[in-house]
C-alpha cells in the first residue's frame, strides 16, 4: 500500500465512513457505530435528515454558487432570522469558525480606529481556549503545541487564567479593544465559564469601553439547550462567532455583531470567496427550521439531563476511571482518571464514537436530535467499555 497524498497532519483512526441516518454511522464494511462525536459537533440535525437533504438537493438543481458581487436571497433570509433571534443587527457569513472568528477580531479593531483610538486592538483571551487554526487564531488561543514551528506568534493576544476576573481586570490597559471567550471550552476539556463569571465580564468591557466578543463556534445553534449558550446568563455580547452546527454538516459559519460593533466594516474592509453561497444559504436556512421549532430546545435540555444523568451513574460506579461529568444540554464532559486515549479506544471497541478534548477529557456531542432510546444504548455501551477498561486495568496492575 502506497504512501498517502494526503498531509500527515491527523491522527486519524482505522474508520471509514460511507453512509448515516439519526444519530447512526455506517463503516464501508458495513459496521454501525453509535455517533456522539457527530463531526466535533457539527452534524447538529444528525445524518442524512431529510428536510436538510431535501433543502440542499433542491438549491443544487438550481445555483450553486454566485460569488458577493451580487445580491444573494437566502443570505439575506438568514440573515433576518439570525438578527430576528439573537442580540445582532448585523451578519457577515463564512466558511469556518476560525474565519468566522478573524472576522470578529478584525471587526473589534476595526470598531475602536474608526472610533479615533486604533492604539486598541488587543483582546483579552483565556488559557485553554481554541479558537482556531489561522495564524491569527491560534495566537488568541495561546496554546504552545498549536503555535510551535510557525514563526513569531501574532501580535494583539493577552491571555489570562482561565475565568479568573482579577487577572481580566489586571490586564486592561490603554491597548485594550476587547475580551474574546468561549462560554464552554470545548476542545479545552467541557469546561463551562459560570453565568456569574460572564455577566462580570459584560459589567467590566461596559465600564471601560471594550467589546465582547464570543466564541459560540462550539456551543452555539442549540447545543446547551438555548439557541446560544450566553443566553444562559442573561447577557449579550458585542460580536459573537459562530459556525459547526449552524450548516448542520455543511461548511459555514457568520459573525454576528451589533450595528455600533460593524459600524466600521465598510465596503472593501473584509470579504469572502465563498462565504454565505446559495448552497450553504440553503442548508443554514434549512437548519434553523428545525432547530428554532417550538419545543425544540426544550428538548434538548430533557435530553441533556438524561444524558447527564445516565453519565454520572457511570462515574459513580466506577470512581476509578472516570473523576467526573461537565457541560450543559448535548456538549458534555467525561472527565478521566486513567489517559482519555485508553477510555475513548474502548468506546471504539463498542461501536461508540466520542471526541478527546484537553483535560483528560471525553466529549459527548450527539446530534441535538439524537432518541432517548439512542442515550440510553449510549450509556450501555460506555458502562460496559468502562467496565472494560477497569478490567483492563486490574489485570495490569
Amino acid at each position: 500500500m502506497r504512501e498517502s497524498a494526503l498531509y500527515e497532519t491527523f491522527a486519524r483512526q482505522p474508520l471509514a465512513f460511507e453512509r448515516g441516518e439519526g444519530s447512526w454511522i455506517e463503516t464501508i464494511d458495513g459496521e454501525r457505530y453509535l455517533d456522539f462525536a457527530a463531526g466535533i459537533a457539527v452534524n447538529s440535525l444528525g445524518h442524512a435528515h431529510p428536510h436538510l437533504v431535501a433543502a440542499l438537493t433542491e438549491q443544487a438543481g438550481k445555483l450553486w454558487h454566485v460569488s458577493n458581487l451580487y445580491d444573494i436571497p437566502g443570505q439575506r433570509c438568514l440573515g433576518e432570522r439570525l438578527v430576528a433571534h439573537t442580540f445582532a443587527d448585523k451578519v457577515f457569513f463564512t466558511n469556518s469558525g476560525a474565519e468566522a472568528l478573524e472576522c470578529a477580531i478584525k471587526t473589534a479593531r476595526r470598531y475602536h480606529y474608526v472610533n479615533g483610538a486604533p492604539q486598541r486592538y488587543r483582546l483579552i483571551t483565556f488559557e485553554g481556549a481554541f479558537h482556531g487554526r489561522t495564524l491569527a487564531t491560534i495566537a488568541a488561543g495561546g496554546q504552545a503545541k498549536y503555535l510551535e514551528g510557525f514563526g513569531p506568534k501574532v501580535e494583539g493576544f493577552d491571555q489570562v487564567p482561565f475565568g479568573d476576573i482579577d487577572a481580566v481586570l489586571k490586564a486592561i490597559g490603554p491597548e485594550t479593544a476587547g475580551i474574546l471567550v468561549e462560554p464552554v471550552q470545548g476542545e479545552g476539556g467541557v469546561r463551562p465559564l459560570p453565568n456569574t463569571s460572564l455577566r462580570r465580564l459584560r459589567e467590566i468591557c461596559d465600564r471601560h469601553g471594550l467589546l465582547l466578543v464570543l466564541d459560540e463556534v462550539q456551543s452555539g445553534v442549540g447545543r446547551t439547550g438555548k439557541l446560544f449558550a450566553h443566553e444562559w446568563a442573561e447577557i449579550t455580547p458585542d460580536l459573537m462567532a459562530v459556525a459547526k452546527g449552524i450548516g448542520g454538516g455543511f461548511p459555514m459559519g457568520a459573525c454576528l455583531a451589533t450595528d455600533e460593533a460593524a459600524k466600521g466594516m465598510t465596503p472593501g474592509t473584509h470579504g469572502t470567496t465563498f462565504g454565505g453561497n446559495p448552497l450553504a444559504m440553503a442548508v443554514g436556512n434549512a437548519v434553523l427550521d428545525v432547530v428554532l421549532e417550538e419545543g425544540f430546545l426544550d428538548a434538548v435540555v430533557q435530553k441533556g439531563l438524561l444524558m447527564k444523568q445516565s453519565l454520572a451513574a457511570v462515574a459513580d460506579e466506577f470512581p476509578d476511571i472516570v473523576e467526573g461529568i461537565r457541560g450543559e444540554g448535548l456538549l458534555l464532559g467525561l472527565k478521566c482518571k486513567v489517559p482519555n486515549a485508553k477510555v475513548q479506544q474502548a468506546l471504539r471497541e463498542h461501536k461508540l464514537l466520542v471526541v478527546p478534548a484537553g483535560d483528560n477529557v471525553l466529549r459527548l456531542l450527539p446530534p441535538l436530535t439524537v432518541t432517548e432510546d439512542d442515550i440510553r444504548e449510549a450509556a450501555r455501551r460506555i458502562h460496559d467499555a468502562v467496565a472494560s477498561v477497569r478490567a483492563a486495568e486490574t489485570t495490569d496492575a
